[in-house]
């Protein structure tokens, strides 16, 4: 069922099997179907985080305008990760595509298989980096942070005492 309100999205991408590109392209053609507006981040290629050896990531963010509503827009995303190919063995599994919904406006959403905005985004600079790159004044309706003030948190954190930079993020 359709929303008569026009709500503003993050959806972050990634692929780590077969052709990454292809895949991300691909979602970012089907996401157009979905969503208005549609503005698209550069790529990235990143390091997997917190799971065993597998190949690198490429990562992406897209922002639109959604009618619809919060489960049906996820359930349009599992659909279009199923459509290329994707299988869950076990968490943190490489993946032919992955497709997050990041924030949606400035809706705070827990229900079963949902939670918005996405628990681990203010940690994961892969989604931060390409999503300031096309809404850096999109704001986290749990912290008040834009994804800019949460990104130059993120490099902060990163250069404190005892760390050092380590690129561009990482994918799980």
């Amino acid at each position: 069922m359709a929303n008569a309100v026009v709500t503003r999205v993050a959806i972050a991408l990634g692929s780590n099997v077969g052709n990454r590109e292809a895949h991300l392209r691909y979602a970012i053609d089907r996401l157009g179907s979905c969503l208005a507006d549609l503005r698209v981040s550069p790529f990235i290629e990143t390091k997997p985080q917190d799971v065993l050896p597998q190949p690198l990531f490429l990562n992406a963010a897209v922002v639109g305008n959604s009618h619809l509503l919060p489960r049906a827009l996820l359930d349009a995303l599992l659909a279009i990760e199923g459509e290329r190919g994707r299988e869950r063995p076990h968490a943190g599994a490489p993946r032919t595509l992955d497709l997050d919904l990041v924030l949606f406006g400035d809706q705070i959403v827990e229900q079963p298989g949902m939670t918005i905005p996405h628990p681990r985004f203010r940690q994961r600079r892969f989604v931060l980096e390409p999503l300031a790159a096309i809404a850096p004044e999109m704001i986290d309706p749990v912290t008040g942070l834009t994804v800019r003030e949460l990104l130059a948190g993120l490099r902060t954190r990163d250069q404190g005492p005892g760390t050092r930079d380590q690129g561009l993020g990482t994918k799980d």
